[in-house]
């Protein structure tokens, strides 16, 4: 019973409610599967030179022109000089000054970042809360409860952060899985609220002296910086990074180059071995300030990757239905159209996640969708497979005995031949007993296990020949044969195969008759009766044991048509219903008028001539 209940095809129906269970508590695998096929979007976008921001570098040759690392402050002075020269946009530095430098740069650096769009930067950290520059925000609701938070704020030293145009938060979030995907616009200490370095840029580019926030019951919902476009953001204030922008790069050591700068937003940024920190991104490893230049870049393009609420709920559903559609498709469908399913659904999931992104910058989940297809479908398919395996091995058990073996094979490739249980159709019958069994019996009365070869060897050529026209044997009774035509598998010429069996029949007898076949001079006699008609064929007996028969008057007439056949002389009989139909095919000659137990009119019975 068990065993049933786990192999029936709408166990996959079970499998796809446990997979949607699972989904809808958002494990960790799940989100990070999530996350992995969101990379692979990020990656698909194709890149372009950036027109509004520009890298110089801190890299070898500059530490090669300018010493060793930790620079006098006022080199990096002189580099704000050369780059306000050449008439460049704001000035990112992303670089924390948190202690006085030591050679004595700090004044000359101040002079140069006092007033002059340079932007500096602060940490969030759980170790120490200093000389950090908060920045004011105009609330509409309530953001402070959604807000990224650390324990305290590293910022730089007062002589610099007192001058700065702006100090920008550089911390990162990165996901479960230690990529960084997303950034905090805004962070928080206790009450005071702190921006990202990128979304300060644009507060002094526009001049603007703080922030404004919208936040609802479900988290923040955008946040603006008077004079610029609203952002939307995740209820974190996070926003989706792109990273479709490259960005033309300077030396810091290449000042006369400078001037191919004009006009852009430039990030003075540490390339150098072991001056900067590697961040992994969708991407691969980037330099932490490559993630300030793609957090701005995003924000400045104004078409922001979108992944809403509702998102996860939706994928759900559509996981749930597409899984719904694949048990349907598995169970009444052949296996080739199921794989062509499978991978179809596969690959519009594929496109539709590509389409949505390239078209629209929607992020949409389609690996639940896959992992749901590919569970719920395999267990469909092999569900399938287990119940057509069982239903072909007891084909294979059922029939291997009564027909032959490449119409067993037939049955167990197409099961739809064979209808289990009873139903109503006309088919021929035949018995064929040995006659004067009972002198043969005598003569191995002493010794029966010889008899029983004798037997043998009548009832196996026999069956041969009515198996391999097609009949089925329906048993043995004694030395009796019973088989039918036309069940389990249709055979339109079913009379005709009958008569060619008795015949061939007949043939093989006399042969081994004459060949002293059965042994010891031993000679057998048979009579055949052949009638057709229409009856109950199917699976019959008890929940215990049951066999594939027939049950009907048609099939009694059989019977009794070989029990007359010694009364005529003749070794074949065939019933009035068997003669009709194929009475040109054969030199049928008439024996006589019958009359038959259970019938109230006489029947027609005829023999065939032979020479």
């Amino acid at each position: 019973m068990i065993k049933k209940i786990l192999t029936h095809w709408t166990i996959a129906f079970v499998t796809l409610f446990v997979v949607t269970f699972i989904g809808l508590q958002d494990p960790q695998i799940k989100e990070i599967l999530r996350l992995k096929s969101f990379d692979l979007l990020l990656q698909s976008e194709p890149k372009e030179i950036s027109q509004d921001i520009a890298v110089v570098t801190i890299d070898e040759k500059a530490i090669e022109k300018y010493g060793q690392w930790p620079w006098n402050r006022s080199v990096l002075g002189d580099i704000i000089g050369q780059l306000r020269k050449a008439e460049v946009g704001i000035i990112v530095l992303p670089i924390l000054f948190s202690e006085e430098d030591r050679l004595g740069g700090d004044q000359t650096l101040s002079n140069y970042i006092y007033q002059n769009g340079v932007i500096i930067a602060q940490v969030g950290t759980n170790q120490t809360n200093k000389n950090s520059v908060p920045r004011g925000v105009a609330k509409i609701g309530d953001p402070l409860p959604y807000l990224f938070e650390w324990g305290g704020m590293l910022g730089p030293i007062p002589q610099l952060g007192e001058v700065a145009d702006g100090v920008g938060v550089v911390n990162t979030a990165p996901e479960i899985d230690g990529v960084t995907r997303r950034i905090p616009l805004l962070m928080k200490i206790g009450n005071e609220v702190y921006p990202a370095m990128a979304i300060e840029v644009i507060r002094v580019a526009v001049q603007a002296p703080s922030y404004q926030v919208k936040a609802g019951d479900a988290g923040i919902i955008a946040l603006r910086v008077p004079g610029f476009s609203t952002i939307e953001t995740d209820p974190n204030a996070r926003i989706w990074l792109r990273w479709n922008k490259e960005y033309e790069t300077v030396s810091a050591a290449d000042v006369n180059n400078f001037k191919s700068l004009k006009g852009k937003t430039v990030i003075i940024g540490s390339t150098a071995e072991g001056l900067n920190s590697i961040i992994a991104t969708p991407t691969g490893e980037r330099y932490s300030f490559e993630l300030t230049a793609s957090t701005l870049q995003t924000v400045l393009d104004g078409k922001q990757i979108n992944r809403y609420d509702i998102s996860l709920f939706v994928e759900l559903v559509i996981a749930f239905v597409v899984g719904i559609i694949i048990v349907i498709i598995a169970r009444f469908t052949p296996y080739w159209f199921v794989g062509l399913k499978l991978l179809s659904l596969y690959g519009v999931s594929i496109f539709v996640s590509y389409y949505l992104f390239n078209k629209y910058t929607i992020l949409a989940d389609v690996s639940w969708i896959i992992i749901t297809l590919t569970i719920v479908g395999f267990h469909s398919v092999f569900n399938r497979f287990i119940l057509e395996f069982q239903l072909k091995q007891q084909i294979k058990k059922q029939f291997e005995h009564y027909l032959e073996p490449k119409m067993v094979k037939k049955l167990q490739q197409n099961p739809d031949l064979l209808k289990l249980g009873g139903e109503t159709k006309e088919l021929t019958f035949m018995f064929s007993d040995i006659r004067g069994f009972t002198p043969l019996s005598e003569k191995y009365q002493s010794n029966p296990a010889d008899l029983t070869k004798v037997i043998n060897k009548f009832l196996t050529p026999m069956t041969n020949i009515i198996m391999k026209n097609g009949g089925t044997i329906d048993k043995y009774m004694g030395d009796c044969i019973m088989a039918f035509w036309n069940a389990p598998i249709d055979t339109p010429n079913h009379k005709e195969l009958a008569i060619k069996s008795a015949l061939e029949m007949m043939d093989k007898l006399k042969e081994l008759n004459e060949t002293d076949g059965f042994g010891e001079g031993n000679k057998i006699n048979i009579g055949i009766g052949i009638n057709t008609g229409k009856c109950i064929v199917g699976n019959m007996g008890s929940d215990q044991r049951f066999d594939y028969s027939v049950i009907g008057d048609p099939v009694n007439l059989a019977s009794r048509l070989e029990g007359v056949s010694k009364n005529y002389d003749a070794t074949l009989v065939v019933g009035e219903d068997t003669y009709r139909g194929i009475s040109k095919l054969f030199k049928f000659k008439k024996l006589d008028d019958v009359q038959v137990k259970g019938k109230s009119n006489k029947v027609a019975i005829y023999t065939i001539e032979r020479k």
